[in-house]
């Protein structure tokens, strides 16, 4: 899953961002709102984590944008203002959620996972299908009742095919969930991760669709 941070403070988005890659998560920050415009325009995310108080445009202007331009993540507003009024008017602008700080992590973690559930149309934590279970919040993988060794990119790639099965997905759109800005992606990338998965869950779990990506049936 990718995720854009907008946050302004150096050392509360370092912290954020290296405890959600540590989580799994492939994740972009920008310190800006004029940033965060320009990287929401290719809307690939999963989830933003979107603080207010942002400098050259605001955190509630950043999201009133994006949804009036059809933007269809989920937002987090992760924030210092508390006011009841703030709230009503970050949710009434949005946003998804809302998340005072300072926070603990796991609550963060928590928050996101539920929202990555609702952005799916999931209403469980684990995802289940054909015999694998996912264990979203620790990152386990079953096969049955025997654990299911899975690297991090194999276990974010077989996350993205189930979450919901049935969807074709390409190359470049697997891609994009499973790497940042920064981290460098070789042209085979995912076509390793997928045979390594066939190995594992049998040649027939995940299906090349000529030409356009990769599909888990429904």
């Amino acid at each position: 899953m990718r995720l854009l941070l907008i946050e302004d403070d150096p050392m509360i988005g370092d912290s954020i961002a290296e405890s959600l890659r540590s989580e799994r998560y492939a994740v972009d920050w920008v310190r800006d709102g004029h940033s965060a415009l320009l990287a929401l325009e290719d809307d690939v995310y999963d989830l933003v984590l979107l603080d207010l108080g942002l400098p050259k445009r605001g955190g509630l202007e950043v999201l009133q944008r994006y949804r009036n331009e059809g933007g269809g993540a989920r937002v987090l507003i992760i924030t210092a203002r508390d006011s009841t009024a703030e709230r009503v008017e970050g949710l009434d602008s949005g946003a998804d959620d809302y998340l005072v700080k300072p926070f603990e992590l796991d609550e963060l973690f928590a928050r996101v996972r539920a929202l990555l559930r609702r952005q799916s149309g999931r209403a469980q934590p684990d995802i289940v299908h054909r015999g694998v279970r996912l264990k979203m919040a620790t990152h386990e993988a079953f096969l049955g009742n025997d654990p299911l060794p899975l690297s991090v990119r194999e276990f974010a790639l077989l996350a993205a095919l189930l979450d919901p099965p049935g969807q074709v997905m390409s190359k470049s759109k697997l891609e994009q969930k499973l790497y940042g800005w920064n981290e460098e992606v070789e042209s085979n990338t995912v076509d390793v991760y997928v045979h390594r998965l066939r190995k594992k869950l049998g040649a027939d779990f995940i299906r090349n669709v000529r030409g356009v990506g990769y599909l888990v049936d429904a």
